[in-house]
């Protein structure tokens, strides 16, 4: 036998495993200062707890763990599946430090219809799936959520707004203008009619494509034979636009609802991706990055990643896992008791499965890749920004607007947009701004938002997840109205003043609907994030203005003047010498220049003198 491990004398290991019972449970490492070091399971509680005192533990991690046991709890369960669901509520609820923690255990997004409705509504969802209507996912993230969400829009015209917003409408609204929307507040379509949308909708999202363009070509036909081809034509640009979806989702099966879940473990750090899979169509993947003690292997963390992950939410029928792991058979049973069907947990698959896995640990390769390269000091940010915001997820798209004139002259809206590696140059935009009263920082705002939302929801790029305003709590007012207006009600909007003293490390930041600003300390990962994206927007908007107020100065006050082209320009500066002398000059002057009618000279006297020019 090798030799013991030495366990401190304040710890009497053989007078503790001689109390300990065999039946099923869940036991607590406590160290020097009373703090919890660790949370396991056992089908056999006095059989494993024995084998932390026994052999000399195989890695390091263990033995550290061992040589500062101080005291030891235990909880008898009645069953193997109760030591499970206790073991993870008190993982999640304590963080030891040698478990594996999963930080992201907040609940995901679905895609919500409410059936019950006369017009139900299609939207983002997330919470508890315990209210009427039909609920379709998880989506890996909000963002994904989204694009479904437009695609279907766009397709079928189900209504997204509010329920209150439905009721107090008189007339179809900027959805239906920009095809987004049936329009059923204004009452020009029938229930019939609309719940026909409802259902095909419904079949879209349970993977039966086929079903959905059969029905769809049995109207055009319908619709052409009565003669009405401007109904025709539309059901033919859904068909087309469903089987250019069909094109780019890869689908595995009529009925398949899977996950499949890869992990990766290198240089002390992991990684998990999960692939999701509903009705046959997948629905993206997302990667995490579970907290792991040195020394885990894949298993090890797939084991400890499962629980925490699966217990408490909707698990699908299979669980296809990268490697094998110890209580495969264990949360299996788990699952199926929690759930109303079976649910499978394996590693051997092959065929078109195996396809699917080779992408998740593709997926998670990659993720780690990124997490130990030059992202690991932008994902501490983004964690940051999002235990600021309390946000469900890390945001993967920000923007952030600024607005740069001098007096009012050639005033420029600046949109940067960041994801998780940072600037995200092809994105940005410029807005040159016009029509407003001039220094109007709240009117140039509106239009810059309302022309750049307005485009996406035309489909023309994808909404962030956080919004930011280079100012303070009127201009995140007015952001905060010209989404509502567009019905954009998954974007969170945070607005960045400079503070009473005006120096960089003192903002002051207007979060959503809050009535006070939020202070950070200066040495705030989640402020540096903010700095750093708002001062990029600051240097765009000011590059962008100055450029067009360049552009403006360097332009003759003659090419506003209709009628008068260049070679006209031309012959009068050279006629009279220059501008200045233009402007001096009377009608009967101008019209002796060759080319210059007196009504078109009547135009450049007034030009300088009827409106006040000079």
């Amino acid at each position: 036998m090798a030799d013991a491990v030495d366990i401190p004398p304040e710890f009497d290991s053989r007078v503790f495993l001689k109390t300990l019972t065999s039946r099923p449970g869940v036991y607590r490492i406590f160290g020097e200062k009373d703090d919890l070091l660790y949370v396991g399971k056992a089908r056999n509680l006095k059989k494993r707890v024995s084998s932390y005192f026994g052999r000399k533990p195989t890695n390091t991690r263990t033995a550290r763990m061992v040589a500062q046991i101080r005291r030891v709890d235990v909880t008898v369960t009645h069953t193997e599946s109760e030591a499970l669901i206790l073991e993870n509520q008190l993982i999640k609820g304590h963080s030891p430090r040698y478990n594996v923690l999963l930080r992201d255990g907040k609940s995901y997004p679905y895609l919500y219809l409410s059936t019950e409705h006369t017009f139900p509504r299609l939207s983002m969802y997330r919470g508890a799936l315990n209210g009427k209507g039909r609920y379709f996912g998880p989506f890996p993230s909000a963002g994904a959520v989204r694009e479904s969400l437009s695609l279907l829009q766009k397709i079928f015209g189900v209504r997204p707004c509010e329920d209150t917003f439905f009721r107090n409408r008189s007339r179809p609204c900027l959805q239906y203008q920009i095809h987004r929307c049936a329009g059923p507040c204004a009452g020009g379509m029938s229930e019939e009619d609309y719940q026909q949308r409802v259902t095909l909708t419904e079949l879209f999202l349970e993977g039966k494509n086929g079903e959905v363009i059969e029905s769809l070509v049995e109207q055009m036909e319908t619709s052409s034979t009565r003669l009405n081809y401007e109904k025709a034509a539309e059901i033919r640009d859904q068909i087309g636009a469903l089987k250019r979806v069909q094109e780019t989702q890869h689908v595995i099966g009529e009925k398949g609802d899977i996950d499949i879940v890869a992990a990766v473990v290198k240089s002390g750090a992991s990684c998990v991706s999960v692939g999701f899979v509903r009705h046959g169509r997948s629905l993206g993947s997302k990667c995490y990055f579970p907290r792991t003690p040195s020394d885990m292997t894949e298993s090890s963390v797939l084991n400890a990643f499962l629980p925490q992950f699966y217990l408490g939410k909707n698990v699908p029928r299979e669980v296809i896992l990268s490697h094998t792991i110890e209580d495969e058979a264990w949360l299996a049973q788990t699952l199926t008791e929690q759930e109303s069907h079976k649910v499978r947990v394996t590693a051997a698959v092959r065929g078109e499965r195996r396809h699917w896995l080779e992408m998740a640990s593709t997926n998670a390769q990659q993720g780690l890749v990124g997490l130990l390269g030059s992202r690991a000091g932008m994902r501490k940010r983004l964690i940051a920004l999002q235990e600021l915001l309390e946000s469900d997820e890390l945001p993967s798209r920000m923007e952030c607007f600024d607005i740069s004139h001098s007096s009012g002259e050639a005033t420029v809206a600046s949109c940067v947009v960041f994801n998780q590696e940072g600037p995200l140059k092809s994105d940005y935009r410029r807005f040159n701004i016009k029509g407003i009263t001039p220094g109007d920082d709240y009117a140039a705002m509106r239009q810059a938002l309302s022309r750049r939302y307005t485009r996406i929801q035309k489909g023309e790029g994808a909404l962030p997840d956080v919004l930011f305003i280079d100012g303070g709590k009127g201009q995140t007012g007015i952001a905060g109205k010209v989404l509502a207006e567009l019905q954009i009600d998954s974007v969170t909007i945070v607005g960045v003043a400079k503070g009473r003293d005006r120096k960089p490390g003192c903002e002051e930041l207007f979060v959503a609907d809050s009535k006070l600003p939020v202070l950070l300390p200066a040495d705030s990962p989640a402020l540096h994030l903010i700095q750093q994206i708002r001062d990029e927007a600051h240097r765009f908007a000011i590059t962008g203005h100055r450029q067009r107020r360049a552009n403006k100065r360097n332009t003759s006050t003659l090419e506003d003047i209709p009628g008068l082209g260049q070679k006209r320009r031309q012959t009068l500066l050279k006629h009279f010498g220059g501008l200045q002398e233009v402007v001096r000059a009377g009608v009967d002057d101008l019209t002796r220049v060759p080319g210059i009618s007196r009504n078109l000279a009547q135009k450049i006297y007034d030009r300088y003198h009827a409106q006040g020019d000079s």
